[in-house]
């Protein structure tokens, strides 16, 4: 057989299934790959194979690794969300979305490295040092769940879990050239998942390949007792097979033209365009005239949950204590040490948005602009079937060159956090090259349409016949 590490995550259930992998081999080939990684993609690496991965071969998932981005509580194993307020914590418990995996027959392999609490869009803003992308090694991988795309696009984990908020899982994928799917809020339970924004948090999977993605997130969803928000999909999640895309609409943005985005990437999208229209799909334009409001709204409505969820790490319950004569001084120093200038920052322009005298002005209004985004797209699925746009303006940019302009770096969410505000779910499929970098194409969705999606993700891709095998032999540059 090939290099093992080369197979799809469908692939090497096949060779398991036919007799010619062994799942031990697998994972111990997984391993030695991410115990000598340098991207910084990785903040813990298991020492050896589950005891139980005999068992795990009878379930659906063969005892396949997987990768967990840190923000999820797993048991006795470091889960610090990038932040040195929580560094070397250990869970009494696991978060529902990976246990779920877990029971479907997955094996931890490694947890990944993240911007601090999930507020980032390069994975910069990480206590433990940047993860580094695997195309090229002096960029970024994206945001925040960097270490997760990495990871994956480097060959160190078949798959792997992030978290998206604004596009922390679409983003990275895109900067990574691989595939990223946000589900509908809900879909997939929030419970131990150290929170961020708590009305916009959700789990999703990063994969090689769209039935990769189906494959995974087939075991994530369903209701949870345990997170009152979570509603689980109205249908099971089925593998993709779809080729053409006769009978879809596809709507693009009226104004996606004048939105900023690179010539590259502006090249990449239409040539996708024109391979779904040659795959028989109908292209219209849509309106969604308060879309250009969503970061704006994004950034009041964010940080005002994360000052109010960031609350309970005072050096009384959790990680790091800085000790001090009172109680008082011991909470204020211990924030001071704990986190990092991105979170400060977040968590007083919230506490801001939230104070009395300001509230109406900029929280109820982001509400009422998140409302509108909502029905825009509303109004926009009455008329076509899904969305399509860049998933970002740009390629993957150097470490370090947006670290001083927070605006700049806000921005690269520019056209996913509509969809996050509105809750519906989307994807990020890799389309073509710009500079020698991944172009992400992003597709979304009314709410529980991910069957649809994927369906349509998978033509695309057979069609666009994109090549990430780029970053696992060490990247273009």
């Amino acid at each position: 057989m090939s290099d093992i590490l080369d197979l799809s995550a469908a692939q090497a259930i096949a060779a398991i299934d036919a007799g010619e992998l062994d799942p031990a081999d697998l994972f111990e080939a997984y391993r030695a790959a991410s115990a000598a990684e340098d991207l910084g993609a990785l903040s813990w690496v298991a020492d050896a194979a589950p005891a139980d991965l005999a068992a795990l071969r009878e379930q659906p998932l063969r005892g396949l690794p997987l990768a967990v981005k840190d923000l999820f509580c797993t048991e006795g194993v470091p889960s610090q969300a990038g932040s040195k307020i929580l560094e070397g914590y250990l869970p009494p418990y696991t978060a529902t979305v990976v246990q779920r995996l877990q029971d479907a027959g997955s094996s931890l392999l490694s947890k990944t490295h993240q911007d601090e609490f999930a507020m980032g869009s390069s994975t910069e803003n990480c206590a433990f040092g940047p993860t580094r992308n695997p195309w090229d090694t002096t960029r970024v991988p994206g945001g925040s769940s960097g270490g997760s795309s990495a990871a994956v696009a480097a060959g160190l984990a078949p798959w792997a879990l992030g978290t998206d908020t604004g596009g922390s899982i679409r983003q990275p994928a895109a900067l990574c050239g691989i595939v990223g799917l946000k589900p509908t809020y809900g879909a997939c339970s929030r419970f131990g998942m150290i929170a961020f924004a708590s009305s916009l948090d959700q789990a999703g999977p990063f994969a090689r390949d769209v039935t990769d993605t189906a494959l995974l997130y087939a075991h994530m969803h369903g209701r949870d007792p345990r997170d009152a928000t979570s509603v689980g999909l109205p249908e099971a999640t089925v593998l993709p097979t779809a080729q053409r895309l006769d009978g879809i609409t596809l709507g693009v943005p009226k104004d996606v033209e004048r939105d900023g985005i690179e010539p590259g990437v502006r090249a990449a999208f239409d040539a996708a365009l024109q391979t779904a229209r040659d795959l028989g799909a109908e292209i219209r334009e849509v309106e969604l005239p308060h879309a250009e409001y969503g970061i704006a709204a994004y950034y009041v409505l964010a940080p005002a949950e994360a000052s109010s969820n960031l609350a309970r790490f005072d050096g009384v319950r959790y990680g790091l204590r800085t000790e001090a004569p009172d109680l008082l001084s011991m909470y204020t120093r211990t924030r001071h040490d704990g986190f990092g200038p991105e979170v400060k920052r977040r968590i007083l322009i919230g506490t801001y948005a939230l104070s009395s005298g300001y509230y109406d002005a900029y929280y109820a209004s982001a509400q009422k602009v998140r409302t509108l985004i909502r029905r825009d797209l509303d109004a926009a699925f009455a008329d076509v079937d899904l969305i399509v746009t860049p998933t970002t303006p740009g390629v993957a940019f150097p470490l370090g060159s947006k670290t001083d302009d927070p605006l700049s770096m806000y921005l690269e969410d520019y056209f996913t956090v509509p969809f996050s505000l509105a809750g519906v779910p989307a994807i990020s499929i890799p389309c073509g090259l710009s500079e020698g970098l991944p172009v992400g194409l992003q597709l979304a969705g009314p709410a529980f349409s991910e069957n649809r999606i994927l369906d349509a993700a998978f033509a695309l891709e057979g069609a666009l016949g994109f090549d990430g095998s780029v970053a696992r032999k060490g990247g273009a540059a």
